[in-house]
């Protein structure tokens, strides 16, 4: 246990359980109390959705469906994006009021500081997966379809266009994740260097998953940023620390100081 600071609370495995439970239900009555209104913008959502593949077709040309309901479905799946977008420091809030009884009561307060970062990476992640990386995947596929007539369904666009969005969002939240896993002193910026060549490898593979397409290209594309983010993961990781280290000697010197004056 670290010196100076008040132990977390303890908690059994089942009260974990409900806890985790509990917090996952207050997330899906907040996206669900927020489809309703987002419902009625989901046609001016799905139209910005749309202009990374409609400014590469001709003029007037739209997506297809083919099926009865699929305009329905969409605009639906449009709500429920929208809506986890909306309530996203809502959810990451309660994923910190999960973690928390395992924190010192020092660190409690960074609840504020998470929840600003995590929503802030979350929307730069979804703002570098619409303006970057969809336009280019657009291209590319409708570039290697030039000699096709493009039947384009909405169904598969958005399906498309949620894995790179959220999948992209989810990824820059590393700088987040490495700085309180460091404060926790789980990680180290010494062992996140000295494991660069794997997270290298990693980067990849989750760019290879995300990315629609096979070429490399693109791929580098979102590994670019990934691996910018893990730079700056580092350097996170190390002022932590520094940070840690000497609020821990402040609170070893607090303490030799106290039995100097008991003794």
């Amino acid at each position: 246990m670290r010196k100076g600071k008040k132990s977390p609370d303890r908690m059994t495995f089942l009260e974990h359980l409900e806890d985790l439970r509990k917090r996952i239900l207050y997330c899906i009555i907040a996206i669900v109390v927020a489809v309703i209104p987002a419902w009625f913008y989901s046609k001016d959502v799905y139209s910005i959705l749309a202009i990374p593949v409609t400014q590469f077709l001709p003029e007037g040309e739209k997506l297809a469906f083919t099926t009865l309901t699929a305009p329905f479905m969409l605009y639906i799946k449009v709500s429920f994006l929208t809506a986890i977008f909306v309530t996203s420091p809502f959810i990451f809030l309660q994923f910190w009021m999960f973690v928390a009884p395992g924190l010192y009561k020092r660190e409690k307060k960074y609840v504020i500081p998470f929840v600003s970062f995590t929503t802030i990476f979350f929307a730069l992640g979804a703002l570098f997966g619409y303006f970057v990386v969809f336009p280019w995947a657009c291209r590319f596929f409708l570039g290697m379809g030039a000699d096709f007539e493009p039947v384009i369904t909405v169904d598969k666009y958005f399906s498309l266009a949620l894995r790179v969005l959220l999948g992209i969002a989810l990824v820059f939240e590393l700088p987040t994740l490495v700085f309180f896993l460091s404060r926790m002193g789980i990680i180290t910026s010494r062992w996140m260097v000295k494991n660069f060549k794997y997270a290298v490898l990693v980067i990849f593979i989750i760019a290879a998953i995300i990315t629609p397409t096979p070429d490399m290209v693109t791929q580098s594309i979102i590994a670019g940023p990934m691996l910018a983010l893990y730079g700056l993961s580092i350097l996170i990781a190390f002022l932590s620390e520094k940070r840690r280290k000497e609020r821990d000697k402040e609170s070893e010197d607090e303490e030799k100081s106290e039995e100097g004056l008991a003794g």
